[in-house]
């Protein structure tokens, strides 16, 4: 299981006062309320940075960081993700899962029938879907609505997601 979450990607500076403008990476953009301190990750450097607050506008979360207080301070940040330790994300309701945990995982039907892979998962305004990645070229994905007459069982140790397929799911 994945140790550290992405929860955003640096895209600027915003002001002179060492603030930097985030897009999100979470499903929930308000969960940066809560967050105390981040893992800044440059690809070159990782460091801990303590969070002194969080604002949004429009699509983007604007954070500032306790000792960072200039535009020089925070230029050249940019590209960066930030990262949560799993010990530091937020905590899930029971049968919630952390994207990470999910991909790879294989997608078996209730009969034992192997189906693919989870490739990614989509967040639509109804439920998410688990794409799942079909064996041998050319098959397009499989989408599968993340709804409790469709997933019967998640088993993260064992890694497999076990499904029960609606009828016509299999020929879109």
């Amino acid at each position: 299981m994945t140790e550290e979450f992405r929860i955003g990607v640096i895209s600027s500076t915003h002001g002179l006062r060492g603030d930097v403008k985030v897009f999100p990476t979470t499903d929930d953009p308000a969960r940066f309320r809560d967050v105390k301190e981040v893992i800044l990750d440059t690809g070159r450097e990782r460091r801990r940075l303590r969070v002194r607050k969080v604002s949004f506008f429009k699509k983007f979360v604007i954070i500032g960081f306790e000792g960072l207080d200039r535009i020089e301070d925070v230029e050249r940040m940019r590209g960066a993700d930030l990262l949560v330790s799993r010990e530091d994300a937020l905590p899930l309701e029971e049968g919630e899962y952390y994207v990470p945990d999910l991909l790879g995982l294989r997608v078996v039907t209730e009969e034992g029938t192997e189906l693919g892979k989870i490739r990614d998962v989509l967040f639509t305004g109804a439920n998410d879907v688990y794409c799942v990645q079909r064996p041998g070229q050319g098959q397009k994905d499989l989408l599968i609505p993340v709804i409790e007459d469709c997933i019967k069982e998640v088993n993260l140790e064992e890694g497999y997601v076990k499904v029960w397929l609606m009828p016509g799911l299999l020929d879109l």
